[in-house]
């Protein structure tokens, strides 16, 4: 395909996005009825889709245009790339059509992008720029300009099997290329040939795993001790539970609201040799209590919008307010499965304080019983997604 081509791809998904479509679903219908498209046609429609939804706000001002369409949004994002959108929409190679005559006076009478508001600017919706900045304080400007790029891919290296040199040493003989990162002693960057990643050897055997680097670095932050009961319980798809599992000998659970969840997680445990124990939220009860419960909870993603950031727009204030209430409710189940002297984590992929702190204010001043033993914040400018952890001591 053209590099026209591969834009006008990336219209037709863009579209189906607005329509309600998740774009991972919109790229894969697309893909499937494009049999023609190659590898790197597939991946390049992907990053144009998802450059536009980082930038969705930004790049419709851009355009000049009042309504959102794929078509719009990619002249935008063009426009903010410092391209001049008609050497592209010419309808030569399977492009997409000249621009129309509405089109050319739209962007003609569109702001600059440094006139744009801040909030359109950095492509945050304007319900969430208060509590943002409440949050960041200074660093909101940088933090939110971050999330408008592409996240870093990082490897969790499996120290029960080998140590980050010989996991580095590892994937450089099969073409790709890490460094160290400083938020976790198990992190690597994937520096070149992070498309190789999922059908490398290392991470097929279970030497690595695709982890971001502050998730990594909350991991290592929990209090763990050989011969624990350790239970997660929003295990997902076990990347938490595995990577605990990495550090010490002990006794793992996994648990999921929706089991299905899980369905992947013994494959995964057996591939990196650690047992892992799937469970029931009535064998949680019966089984406990434990040493430690992790409460990875389900949350905005706030922290993640560089990864997925059609969820910076379908955010609103009614699923907000839904999702502090089922962390509560979790934080209150969970807390009832530790023992005395025992531990409660949890931890959001989110930069929001009523998901963060506040949550663990409003479950402190419920449960006595708890206090709060250690809390740590990471941001997009400490190198990887939005993170928090709270460990919480049983008395």
């Amino acid at each position: 395909m053209t590099p026209e081509a591969r834009i006008g791809a990336a219209i037709v998904v863009l579209d189906r996005v607005l329509a309600g479509e998740p774009a991972e679903r919109a790229l894969t219908t697309w893909a499937r009825a494009s049999r023609f498209a190659g590898s790197r046609d597939r991946a390049a429609i992907r990053d144009h889709v998802y450059d536009v939804l980082r930038r969705r706000r930004s790049a419709q001002a851009l355009s000049g245009q009042a309504e959102p369409t794929g078509r719009a949004l990619m002249i935008g994002l063009l426009v903010a790339q410092g391209h001049d959108p008609a050497t592209v929409f010419t309808g030569q190679g399977y492009g997409p059509a000249p621009l129309s005559d509405s089109e050319r006076a739209a962007l003609a009478a569109a702001p600059s992008a440094g006139d744009l508001p801040e909030a359109v600017a950095l492509d945050v919706p304007d319900w969430l720029a208060g509590p943002l900045k409440a949050r960041l304080g200074d660093d909101f400007g940088a933090t939110m300009a971050l999330m408008q790029t592409r996240a870093p891919v990082f490897l969790r290296v499996n120290a029960a099997r080998l140590d980050r040199a010989g996991a580095t040493a590892a994937l450089a003989a099969e073409g790709i290329a890490t460094l160290p990162s400083h938020l976790a002693n198990g992190a690597l960057e994937v520096t070149e040939g992070a498309s190789r990643t999922r059908s490398a050897q290392s991470y097929l055997s279970g030497l690595v795993e695709l982890q971001d680097a502050a998730s990594q670095a909350a991991v290592e932050s929990l209090p763990l001790a050989e011969g624990q009961r350790v239970l997660d319980y929003c295990a997902g798809g076990g990347g938490k539970v595995l990577a605990m599992a990495a550090r010490c000998r002990g006794t793992w659970f996994a648990h999921d609201a929706d089991p299905r969840r899980m369905a992947d997680l013994p494959a995964r445990a057996e591939r990196a040799g650690v047992p892992v124990r799937r469970i029931t939220t009535p064998e949680a009860a019966a089984l406990g209590p434990f040493d430690l419960v992790l409460t990875d909870v389900p949350c905005t993603g706030t922290g993640t919008w560089r990864r997925t950031p059609e969820a910076k727009w379908t955010l609103t204030p009614a699923r907000l307010a839904a999702l502090v209430a089922t962390q509560a409710d979790i934080l209150d189940r969970a807390g009832a499965l530790v023992r005395p002297g025992g531990v409660l984590a949890y931890m959001t992929c989110s930069l929001l304080e009523a998901e963060n702190g506040d949550q663990i204010a409003a479950y402190l001043a419920r449960a006595p019983h708890y206090r709060l033993d250690r809390e740590r914040r990471f941001g997009p400018l400490d190198g990887g997604d939005g993170f928090y952890l709270a460990c919480l001591r049983r008395l």
